[in-house]
């Protein structure tokens, strides 16, 4: 297999800095029959691993992953909450890229410029996350950048997620023939089935745990038995400090909590769980936490006590309780704080509603009445070889109308440096999660009912949580704020597979600014690719 490195040229000397480490990795795509609970079924692999490698990088470090697609159809891969600066070529979204062809292979070039975190990536196209493909990703920080905590003694990188019986590609047509999804057979802790996944802990050692819900649509709820979680930082932000019995975890999202070992616990072992929430089928996925000389005869499974609320106040609350800590570092050695995102003008505001329509037959999921149907060119080829006759931007209203539902491509124009406040309004019995590649946002509201500007005084303009994924409750409403710093194609979308796969998301355009809206600056966003994959109408440019 040969690598391309054509691209490397012009784009070494751009993205390598004195602070910066080029990280090079080959990653083989492949299908394994796994055994995970039940029969056998397909498992995409990564280099025969499931979950796929630590991607494990530092601020600043650039990194180079080479993808061999050896599936029998088209994969990418896309970096659930790492920003890609000036970068949306390298997103690995249908909007964004051509996919990689069965037999072919691709190379992924991306900074993690200005970040820390815990995050993960997982495939896009086709419903195979419903397969796996996926993997933990760490951006630590640079050594003039301290920790705000005590440097853990170890870390796990740990994910959870719903899991199915069924073969992906069969969900994939279900969905396609008009059926909605099931409700999921288990919950896997690192692809493993309950009871396999073992994580050892030295007695007083502390260990910093990285969780993502890496599921297609359930919520979970973490906890350990019999230890407290110190939550320390979400999605590449560093959080007030406070202890957690338990967390809610959404579809999409990642957290690191700090979870200090007992002092005098041989021959013990305890049960970390993940449980899921909202759903009237109750799945627990378990992992067993191992003490020194701890005796291998069979555990009795013993579970932390469940919320004892409404699940839904418990979760709002919890929810609301994490903020940002103004006072420390995070990529930079300034405070958080510094950032002072509540002096800062709105330029507009979108209100988004989900909703649910029958389209041509088939069952789909809408954002503003529109469901998004993706075109043979993705957007980003589109937009810079001006095709005007793949999209139309504005055809997705900046607010819910009472329109019949309809399918389209949904595109917002924006402009470089715009603040724009985004509410995700729910009207539904189900719980939503939202996500914005290429960015961050500062969550500022969450409430019951319909949204409406007088719910604006009741924002949090001081240290709201800075995060790319968030949830909205039923028959509720979620507020955030977004400094649109990052020029480029960024998709925004529902972390529900299912909604996502059946239309519900849009891309924001993200253009020079109001007076040169044209203008593309190597500066502010990155020259194409040259080894870019073209396809559909530019298939020959």
């Amino acid at each position: 297999m040969k690598t391309n490195f054509l691209f490397y040229i012009f784009t070494i000397s751009t993205f390598v800095s004195v602070h910066s480490k080029l990280l090079h990795f080959d990653w083989v795509v492949s299908i394994s029959s796994n055994a995970l609970i039940g029969d056998p079924k397909e498992v995409i692999m990564i280099n025969n691993q499931f979950p796929g490698p630590l991607l494990n990088t530092t601020t600043n470090d650039v990194v180079i992953v080479n993808v061999y697609n050896n599936l029998t159809e088209p994969f990418l891969m896309t970096w659930n909450g790492v920003q890609l600066r000036r970068n949306s070529w390298q997103d690995g979204v249908e909007g964004t890229n051509c996919p990689i062809m069965p037999g072919k292979n691709w190379t992924y070039k991306f900074q993690m410029k200005d970040q820390i975190g815990s995050f993960f990536y997982f495939p896009s196209l086709f419903f195979q996350k419903a397969a796996g493909g996926y993997g933990p990703i760490r951006i630590n920080n640079v050594e003039t950048v301290p920790l705000p905590f005590t440097r853990p003694d170890y870390e796990y990188d740990i994910l959870i997620g719903d899991w199915y019986f069924d073969e992906y590609k069969d969900l994939r047509i279900s969905l396609e023939d008009g059926c909605k999804m099931p409700f999921p057979d288990a919950i896997l802790i690192n692809g493993m089935r309950s009871d396999q996944a073992t994580f050892e802990f030295q007695p007083g050692a502390t260990y910093r745990l990285r969780i993502s819900n890496v599921g297609l649509k359930t919520t979970l709820n973490f906890k350990i038995q019999d230890h407290e979680m110190l939550l320390v930082e979400t999605e590449g932000a560093y959080t007030l400090k406070k202890y957690h019995q338990s967390l809610d975890i959404h579809v999409g999202q990642s957290y690191s909590v700090l979870v200090t070992a007992k002092n005098h616990s041989y021959n013990s072992s305890y049960h970390m769980v993940a449980s899921s929430r909202f759903i009237p089928r109750k799945l627990s996925g378990l992992a067993i936490i191992r003490y020194p000389s701890f005796d291998v005869e069979p555990l009795v499974a013993v579970y932390p006590d469940e919320p004892s609320q409404d699940e839904y106040r418990f979760s709002l609350q919890q929810a609301l309780s994490i903020r940002t800590d103004l006072l420390v570092g995070a990529a930079r050695r300034n405070p958080q704080g510094s950032y002072v995102y509540g002096s800062i003008n709105i330029s507009r505001t979108l209100i988004l509603q989900n909703g649910e329509a029958a389209l041509d037959g088939q069952n789909r999921y809408t954002v503003n009445g529109v469901s998004f149907l993706h075109p043979r060119t993705p957007l980003k080829l589109a937009d810079y070889f001006q095709l005007s006759d793949v999209f139309e931007p504005g055809f997705v209203p900046a607010s819910p109308v009472d329109d019949v539902p309809r399918l389209g491509i949904s595109v917002i124009d924006a402009y470089y440096h715009d603040f724009v406040h985004i509410v995700f309004q729910n009207p539904s019995d189900s719980l939503q999660t939202w996500h914005s590649d290429g960015y961050n946002f500062f969550v500022v509201g969450m409430g019951r009912g319909k949204w409406e500007v007088e719910k604006m005084e009741t924002y949090n303009m001081i240290d709201a949580i800075y995060r790319s994924t968030i949830q909205v409750y039923p028959y509720s409403w979620t507020a955030i704020l977004i400094k649109l710093d990052n020029q480029g194609m960024w998709n925004l979308r529902s972390q529900d597979a299912e909604k996502w796969y059946l239309g519900q998301e849009l891309y924001i355009r993200v253009k020079g600014d109001v007076n040169h809206p044209s203008k593309i600056s190597p500066r502010d966003e990155a020259p194409i690719p040259a080894n870019v994959i073209k396809c559909g109408k530019v298939a020959d440019s």
